[in-house]
């Protein structure tokens, strides 16, 4: 038992270095994110597909998305909306949808708790801004795990860029950009696999039957909450490209063969089949990588995109909705609207302020004894922690381990991918 203990703390202590090191690097990026963004994309790509480290996940989703600088651009707008009434008609929709948001989750278990309030002024924030649009329930999951990671105001910003930038169109009145996804998910299934494109054909199951949910709400109430977060970590560095691949891959995964298809031979057996995906499938670490390997591009996305909206006037006529260009990942967004140095300056959550006063050297030295005595108190309870999340030490590197804080790896030769299970801090 010892030995076992003993190797148990080696692996993670090991863990929390690598985590660590993951922090520094990401820190290191934060700074100087227009450099990277520019220079070092395919590093920062690299970086998201190891996992985001969790203690500076919400902050990293916010530069990516570019929330950032949107916030940066428009001080005071959410402030501006969040005093104002909105519309009785979207209000109520959206308290009824409050308690449905991850009721088990400690921030949104308690009816009227500060978690639901939060979810409450960033959907409403939302109907304000974009009127024409106004609420679609869709919003409520996606606005719920941005709050999970960042302040209201920064949620508000990250959700405006997602429904803008990265999935224009699909909480608009008709649903019509979500059903030329669908067609378009359809269509890139034939090349990925034949197989299930064949069986879902047959039975005439329209893509709208089982794609919606995995679309609008980017996977968060569908996969286990490891995998979403892993998800997102690349969905804001790629864009929607992420979100094709993950449901191609579930497809492929549970209608690829004629072994499976075996017992859903009919439209009911497919669907149920479909809402019960398989575990082993939905597994974080099988799943990034079946993602990361699918050829599926940016280029195949609007390739197919420009065929179904030529099949879809000539069937349906023309759109009613007229959508912004979607934006492919953070590198587009960042080229459409280059930031300033100063939209990109990071804020820190805490400030302290040291008193200037004149000491006398015996009142320093006991000073500083005491500092390093205090050293290793905790840090302040982190107030977007998961229940399962208990806050980490804070480790500090060693001089051996801060060499390597800039060497990377490709995932593919990597050991040391950053689970979304590793212990959440917050910087």
């Amino acid at each position: 038992n010892a030995s076992k203990n003993s190797g148990e703390n080696r692996m993670s202590s090991c863990r929390k270095n690598v985590l660590r090191q993951r922090e520094a690097k990401w820190l290191d990026m934060l700074n100087s994110w227009d450099k990277w963004m520019a220079k070092k994309h395919k590093k920062v790509k690299l970086r998201c597909q190891k996992g985001i480290p969790p203690s500076l996940r919400g902050r990293a989703w916010l530069y990516l998305s570019g929330g950032k600088v949107k916030k940066e651009q428009n001080q005071g707008k959410f402030q501006e909306l969040d005093s104002q009434p909105g519309d009785p008609k979207w209000l109520d929709v959206i308290e009824k949808d409050l308690h449905r948001q991850f009721p088990f989750h400690e921030m949104f278990v308690a009816r009227g708790g500060h978690g639901q309030q939060d979810l409450f002024r960033v959907l409403k924030a939302y109907t304000l801004h974009r009127p024409e649009e106004g609420y679609c329930q869709a919003q409520a999951p996606i606005a719920a795990v941005l709050l999970m990671h960042m302040p209201a105001e920064d949620a508000f910003w990250g959700l405006v860029q997602i429904c803008e930038k990265y999935l224009p169109g699909y909480y608009s009145a008709g649903l019509e950009a979500i059903q030329l996804d669908g067609e378009i998910l359809f269509a890139l299934l034939k090349r990925v696999s034949p197989v299930a494109h064949r069986h879902l054909k047959k039975y005439k199951i329209d893509p709208i039957l089982y794609m919606t949910e995995w679309f609008m709400c980017a996977f968060s109430r569908t996969l286990p909450w490891v995998s979403v977060l892993r998800v997102w970590d690349m969905f804001f560095c790629e864009g929607v490209k992420i979100i094709f691949r993950v449901g191609l891959v579930l497809l492929k995964c549970m209608l690829g063969s004629q072994e499976k298809l075996k017992a859903c031979q009919g439209q009911y057996e497919t669907m149920e089949l479909l809402r019960s995906i398989e575990p082993q499938y939905m597994q974080e670490a099988f799943l990034v990588q079946e993602v990361i390997e699918l050829a599926v591009s940016e280029r195949d996305i609007e390739k197919e995109h420009l065929s179904q909206l030529r099949r879809w006037k000539e069937t349906h006529g023309e759109l009613h909705c007229k959508s912004p260009p979607r934006m492919h990942g953070a590198k587009a967004i960042m080229a459409a609207e280059p930031p300033s140095r100063q939209d990109l300056k990071q804020n820190p959550t805490i400030i302290v302020e040291v008193p200037q006063t004149t000491e006398s050297k015996t009142e320093k030295g006991k000073k500083t004894k005491k500092i390093k005595d205090t050293k290793n108190t905790s840090p302040p309870p982190n107030p977007y922690l998961l229940p399962s999340d208990p806050p980490l030490p804070s480790d500090n590197l060693s001089p051996s381990e801060s060499q390597h804080l800039q060497k990377d790896t490709p995932l593919q030769g990597s050991n040391q991918s950053l689970s979304s299970a590793d212990h959440d801090t917050y910087l």
